[in-house]
């Protein structure tokens, strides 16, 4: 992207901002652990100052991969009947999808965020030429939030090391089911310059909506 996309500028505040902001407003979350790089810890440590963000107990820095830095979350967050792991790249997350999925994962034990897969799929070979079109039913795309049972959680780190892409994917390699829980595309990861005007858009359409 060219930038640091957790403190790129959408409606006002840092990407960052808007996605604690959910958080601390939310009646399902107690405290909220931040896993930064360690690289941007001092601009993390500024946005907080100047936010006094409640909730936000402690802080603590990642590993190389993804799962490395919901591990040392899981280290440092006091231990909890429930976690849920968010991504902090996912600004337009809403207290609703938080207690959504919360509610979603105390039938199994784990639950994500998703959106059922509207566009026709694909999968293309050599030269980016389609070798066939994929049936799209029963396909979704995940996102965050995603909530366990801590202990559930932990034991899933405890035991699993291959890399994975998410923690459902953990949990499921210990045989637990998953609660899929239907959450809205627009609860996109800013990953582009695109996706940056997208939210930005969303945010400001959401204040406006707010005001009135």
């Amino acid at each position: 992207m060219g930038q640091d996309k957790l403190l790129v500028p959408l409606a006002g505040k840092p990407l960052l901002w808007h996605t604690l902001a959910a958080f601390e407003r939310a009646d399902t979350v107690e405290s909220i652990t931040l896993v930064v790089a360690r690289e941007r810890a001092d601009a993390v440590r500024d946005l907080l100052a100047k936010a006094r963000f409640s909730k936000v107990t402690r802080t603590t820095l990642g590993g190389a991969r993804r799962q490395d830095s919901v591990r040392a979350g899981l280290d440092t967050a006091e231990p909890r009947d429930w976690v849920v792991v968010h991504d902090g790249a996912r600004p337009l997350v809403t207290p609703q999808i938080i207690a959504a999925v919360l509610a979603a994962a105390e039938h199994t034990g784990a639950a994500t965020a998703a959106a059922p897969v509207s566009d026709t799929l694909k999968l293309a070979g050599e030269g980016d030429t389609v070798l066939r079109t994929v049936p799209r039913e029963g396909l979704w795309a995940v996102q965050t939030p995603q909530a366990f049972r801590y202990e559930l959680l932990v034991r899933a780190y405890d035991t699993v090391q291959e890399d994975v892409t998410d923690d459902c994917a953990m949990v499921e390699r210990l045989g637990v089911a998953v609660r899929l829980c239907a959450a809205p595309q627009w609860n996109v990861k800013v990953t582009t310059p695109g996706d940056i005007e997208l939210a930005d858009a969303l945010l400001r359409r959401r204040a406006v909506r707010v005001v009135r």
